[in-house]
């Protein structure tokens, strides 16, 4: 790509996600986001009423007068957001692909760190982790994570959501608000991998679709190129049961993957890349 062209893209990505970052928490991004934490402050002497769990013994050993720990919350985030770049999500229709929107919500996200002076970092991910920004602030560093998402592809083809969560889980320590972007399609097994994480982070799964991969119209015998396989395949569009079975699959996959995050108590929500994502997200980010 051109680097006029790139800067473009980004400047166009940028304008648009800028805006709905601030419509996106409405308000309620403290609130939403818990899990910040309390940090050692000060120590001060005891006063009659104080707490005597805070008592620093160490001080007040040496001082030989009562002196208690003082903490105070926490005001910075992680944002790690988990962007999926498998084949599959360069699917779309109606000249938007399942991908475009993938980079809109996570340059919204990035952009939302930013407003609040908070680190946001990013893992690209297809059948292994391809890409790695390391989560920090300013905007340098988000148009640099934007850059990344309008760039970052894989001849890779398939999809490991459990090798992008071992390694963030062996990379980010500190406690952190984790976001996986991807349509979990052609996905091994993961459960072990989300519940690990879970436990350690806040965690938000969101899953696009495009309804036409299910609502195949019958156009009769045509080639169709498998994004997960990279095969051409020849496909008979008039055989009902074929696009029963199509619909049938992609209804398990929304509805088992739905089942999975919801068992283990994370917040999921399903897009359609051709509806209004904002206010599918403000729901769950501020429920």
């Amino acid at each position: 790509m051109e680097v006029s062209e790139l800067i473009k893209k980004v400047k166009r990505l940028e304008l648009k996600t800028k805006k709905q970052s601030s419509e996106l928490f409405a308000g309620n991004y403290a609130s939403t986001f818990k899990g910040r934490g309390m940090s050692f402050s000060q120590v001060r002497k005891y006063t009659f009423g104080d707490d005597i769990r805070s008592i620093d013994w160490n001080v007040t050993s040496r001082s030989l007068e009562p002196y208690i720990k003082e903490f105070e919350e926490e005001r910075e985030l992680t944002f790690m957001i988990l962007v999926d770049i498998s084949r599959s999500t360069f699917y779309g229709s109606k000249n938007v692909l399942k991908r475009d929107v993938i980079n809109e919500i996570a340059a919204t996200i990035a952009f939302s760190a930013l407003k609040n002076n908070d680190k946001v970092g990013i893992i690209f991910f297809g059948d292994k982790v391809e890409k790695y920004i390391p989560p920090k602030k300013g905007k340098g560093h988000v148009l640099s994570i934007i850059r990344g998402l309008i760039e970052s592809n894989t001849k890779n083809s398939k999809t490991d959501i459990a090798e992008a969560l071992r390694f963030l889980q062996n990379t980010l320590k500190k406690k952190s608000v984790v976001f996986l972007l991807s349509d979990f399609i052609e996905s091994a097994d993961f459960e072990k991998e989300v519940k690990l994480a879970s436990l350690r982070h806040q965690f938000y799964a969101i899953q696009l679709f495009d309804k036409s991969e299910y609502e195949t119209p019958n156009i009769g015998i045509v080639p169709m190129y498998n994004q997960e396989s990279s095969k051409m395949e020849w496909i008979d569009t008039g055989n009902q049961a074929f696009r029963e079975e199509l619909t049938k699959r992609f209804e398990s996959n929304m509805k088992d993957t739905k089942q999975r995050f919801e068992k283990l108590g994370d917040a999921y929500v399903s897009i359609d890349i051709h509806e209004q994502y904002i206010p599918r997200l403000s729901k769950i980010f501020n429920s």
